[in-house]
């Protein structure tokens, strides 16, 4: 963030995991004026940090999103309603109202001057059926086209992908746009309905090690493959990317890729328990392979994941498993260690 690190940096949907997240590596890295924002109550954050300029802001509404951009030299527009798998099958219509959380977003940094505006987007921009002799190719940023992404969520995002592009070149504001690959690390939703893949195997292996029953129920056959990205890892390529001369769309993944059952079997090495698995074979599944072609991000920042994916597995299990034990009164010895 050198050059910003004493100018207005806004982390809208600082109160969910990723923004929250920022928000600290901001500070930590010596920006002295961050601004976070989120339209739920304070006690509803996951994370707030005493250094930055707390606010309640409803970012679906025009002033409220020029509230938050005035006086900003950087946005990073992390603001949604959006949660795991479960979620996105079932609220595909709020997952498409987000595009009014960026396309607000846009305008307010346009007209308040604003120098550089970062949105995350997804790899659900991709086709979620691919030909069978593609199975196993990590995805390039070229295959979103010609586009069939995941109904609602996939949607929303490439369309705000093509919203931040249009803003660059007819406005000149300077977008940048990074396609997650799954996101994990402690400190966000886990058992609220919202919770992504490794939160929800790291609250299902805690619950099943807590209570004796040793055995968890997996969504699919577990043949899904991810590259599962260590919290710590995104932020650094966030604020890369952010700060780089790269104006395209690119992924960012982990260079781990694994089943869904084998991450099973990963947490549960991480628990020190032995589970039985059983598949729901109609539960939402998600890409059958979700694996990312880092290539241009790394060409155009130098950014590589470098977080041991076991040792960021243990790390969030640890979290989880606390978080689980304190909520349900559990007996056993908390793992904070």
């Amino acid at each position: 963030m050198d050059g910003y690190k004493d100018q207005l940096i806004v982390v809208a949907g600082a109160g969910g995991f990723i923004g929250g997240s920022l928000v600290g590596e901001l500070l930590r890295r010596g920006c002295t004026r961050v601004r976070a924002v989120d339209v739920k109550p304070f006690d509803g954050w996951w994370q707030r940090h005493g250094g930055a300029e707390n606010t309640r802001l409803d970012l679906m509404e025009r002033e409220a999103c020029r509230a938050a951009c005035r006086g900003a030299a950087v946005v990073f527009q992390h603001a949604s309603d959006m949660g795991g798998m479960g979620f996105i099958d079932s609220n595909k219509c709020k997952c498409m109202l987000n595009v009014l959380i960026t396309a607000h977003m846009l305008m307010a940094a346009r007209e308040t001057g604003v120098k550089r505006f970062y949105f995350p987007s997804s790899a659900c921009v991709y086709h979620p059926h691919r030909p069978r002799e593609l199975e196993g190719v990590p995805f390039k940023e070229t295959d979103a086209y010609p586009a069939n992404p995941e109904d609602g969520y996939g949607w929303e995002k490439l369309y705000c992908e093509r919203l931040c592009r249009h803003f660059r070149e007819d406005f000149g504001l300077e977008t940048r746009v990074a396609r997650y690959h799954p996101i994990y690390g402690p400190h966000g939703s886990w058992d609220d309905g919202r919770e992504r893949v490794v939160a929800a195997v790291c609250r299902k292996v805690a619950a099943a090690k807590l209570s004796g029953r040793h055995e968890i129920e997996i969504w699919g056959d577990g043949n899904q493959t991810r590259s599962f990205l260590y919290i710590d890892d995104c932020l650094d390529g966030t604020i890369r990317l952010t700060m780089s001369a790269h104006p395209d769309p690119v992924n960012m993944g982990a260079r781990d890729v694994i089943s869904i059952n084998r991450l099973v079997d990963l947490v549960s090495e991480a628990a020190g328990v032995r589970l039985i698995k059983r598949h729901k074979l109609d539960a939402p599944r998600g890409l059958d392979g979700m694996i990312s072609d880092n290539s241009a991000i790394r060409e155009a920042t130098g950014w590589v994941p470098s977080t041991d994916l076991r040792e960021g597995l243990a790390r969030t299990y640890r979290w989880i498993h606390d978080q689980y034990a304190a909520k349900h009164g559990a007996g056993a010895v908390r793992v904070t260690g």
